[in-house]
């Protein structure tokens, strides 16, 4: 034996280091286990490590200036997909700038996560005064459909299921997360952390309704003279596109869509009704819900849109048993998912179905072209400073020309005109306030629908909407995004043209005259147009879209163009008390 071998022989074997991961692996790892490839997020203590190695493992981490707009991208994200969108944050102020969009997303009913670092919870639960200390998951749980915190590596996995499988079950909503600093320093066996990761298994099952459930409401919608179906957001979700096409076309009854849900069927189809809005409400003896809720925005079911009280009847499809009844009796109610629920309906109508009459049609239609031709002289003004019916005329033109394009609205006079002016022809193409009416989403709704889709983005914001989230151009730009933003320019809030009674102080209404958000954009190095006349922004509007570059056209409306609150200046409480003079 040489001296070698004998080396080799009597030297003890050299146990190899057993392979590690930690918590920012696992939490990554838990994330793209369940086909989560985007995080929208803004960096910072203690979660910078994590959208950096996130990043370097493939996955797409957007990064925003504010995180009430990451959240805003994460919430339609999770719209648009039907899978969780994930907003990534710093703990404490950060925390809250995301927990509004959270918020948002449950009432919105939209599939989101809000994962946030936090501080150390023995620390915490002493009030002792750590760093940016503040008990986030006490804080975040009235406000979302779920919260949890993870205290130890080995239970990531599990912790990211369960927040997976309550934002998407039954109606979906957000989930916060709360992810202490020390946890993503844990280290752990690598074997053992893959193997407490969980996929998860069929996270938003179908729920099919009861068969007496359908055989109520088919007998409801038989008896009545004068039907309507409505179509929410919750419809546009559901992505059961077709079996609700079929459903309108089958049982041949008039429908009006709610904003988001413009496009399930195509706004110019012979059986839309949204033109004739008032007249439909007003007129209809028994109303089908698809995927919308009683709420303000539809009056509660009640009041002087439904006509005389008790003389329409209710049929409700939603997941949410709860639901039902919550504003007025809802005679047939259809609980289960809507793609399950409107299936069931159609099969039920069979071939003998017999459509509504047609005088009722005929009445809705002939209310509907009317309406159209009434509008239709206000949209082809081409005077300078447009109005917003000559400008929203001009993009009405261009999102007909551009079906396939995602178009973001908010304002107020910019929000509730266009909802009418501005034919929708796709399904998920128009997203806009949604549930709360609150502003401030155009641009992270811009950027996750960019990224999401892959689409040109339409975003129409009014000036006031533009400055929630404007610095956000930026975002824009960084990523080379295919967003055309259209600023409705008229110098403040509602209207340009109040003044203040005391001469001292701009109105609380006016900003800046004449102000340049194009120059904005172009700081940035995107495109910027000026237009003060509907042609100017006919050709500007396109000319950026052909481009697919970040663009902004500050368009320049009359400043008394506007109305007060737009069309619900009835919630605008106005003062009862006369000054003396």
């Amino acid at each position: 034996m040489t001296a070698l071998a004998k080396i080799v022989h009597t030297t003890p074997e050299i146990e190899a280091e057993p392979d590690l991961t930690d918590g920012f692996h696992l939490v990554i790892d838990a994330l793209k286990l369940n086909g989560i490839e985007t995080i929208y997020g803004v960096p910072g203590i203690p979660i910078t490590d994590l959208g950096r190695m996130a990043q370097a493992e493939g996955m797409r981490v957007i990064s925003f200036r504010h995180e009430q707009h990451a959240g805003n991208a994460a919430a339609i994200a999770g719209f648009l997909t039907q899978k969780p969108g994930i907003c990534l944050t710093v703990s404490a102020p950060g925390f809250l700038n995301g927990l509004t969009a959270l918020a948002n997303a449950t009432t919105n009913c939209f599939p989101m996560i809000l994962i946030s670092g936090s501080s150390e919870r023995e620390i915490v639960d002493l009030q002792q005064g750590d760093y940016e200390e503040m008990d986030q998951l006490a804080i975040a749980k009235p406000l979302c459909k779920a919260a949890f915190r993870v205290l130890h590596a080995a239970d990531i996995g599990i912790g990211v299921a369960r927040a997976i499988r309550a934002a998407c079950s039954g109606r979906p909503g957000g989930v916060y997360l709360d992810l202490p600093a020390k946890l993503f320093a844990q280290v752990m066996d690598a074997e053992a952390g893959q193997k407490s990761l969980v996929k998860v298994i069929d996270p938003a099952p179908a729920q099919r309704p009861a068969p007496e459930a359908i055989a109520r409401a088919l007998d409801v919608l038989k008896s009545a003279k004068r039907p309507l179906i409505v179509l929410g957001k919750g419809a546009a979700y559901a992505q059961a596109d077709e079996a609700i096409r079929a459903l309108v076309e089958t049982s041949g009854i008039p429908y009006v869509p709610m904003s988001m849900a413009k496009g399930l069927l195509p706004d110019t189809h012979p059986l839309s009704a949204g033109a004739a809005r008032s007249t439909a409400l007003k007129d209809s003896d028994v109303v089908l819900l698809i995927g919308a809720r009683l709420n303000w925005l539809l009056s509660h079911g009640k009041g002087k849109s439904w006509g005389e009280p008790g003389s329409t009847k209710f049929i409700q499809i939603d997941i949410e048993p709860r639901e039902m009844d919550s504003n007025v009796e809802i005679v047939a109610p259809v609980v289960g998912d809507i793609a399950s629920c409107v299936q069931a309906l159609l099969d039920g109508m069979g071939k003998g179905w017999q459509q509504p009459p047609s005088d009722w049609t005929e009445t809705l239609k002939a209310k509907r072209e009317a309406n159209i031709a009434k509008m239709a002289p206000k949209l082809m003004s081409n005077a300078s400073p447009m109005t917003f019916h000559a400008a929203l005329g001009a993009l009405r033109t261009i999102v007909k020309e551009r079906p396939d394009a995602i178009l973001v609205n908010e304002g107020a006079n910019t929000l509730d005109l266009a909802r009418g002016i501005i034919d929708m022809y796709q399904p998920r193409k128009r997203l806009d306030v949604g549930t709360w009416g609150i502003m401030g989403i155009g641009m992270g709704f811009a950027v996750a629908a960019a990224v999401e889709t892959g689409k040109p983005v339409l975003c129409v914001e009014g000036d006031s909407a533009f400055g929630f989230s404007g610095m956000e151009v930026e975002t824009i730009c960084r990523y080379g995004l295919p967003i055309c933003i259209v600023v409705f320019n008229n110098n403040g809030i509602y209207r340009g043209t109040d003044t203040d009674p005391t001469g001292r102080d701009p109105a609380t209404t006016v900003f800046v005259p004449d102000s340049r958000y194009d120059r904005m954009m172009e700081a940035f190095g995107g495109v910027g147009y000026h237009v003060t006349t509907p042609d100017e922004l006919t050709r500007a509007v396109n000319e950026a879209m052909n481009s697919g570059r970040p663009a902004l056209v500050n368009a320049v409306i009359d400043p008394a163009a506007g109305s007060e609150s737009g069309n619900i200046g009835s919630l605008n409480p106005q003062s009862g008390i006369k000054k003396k003079k």
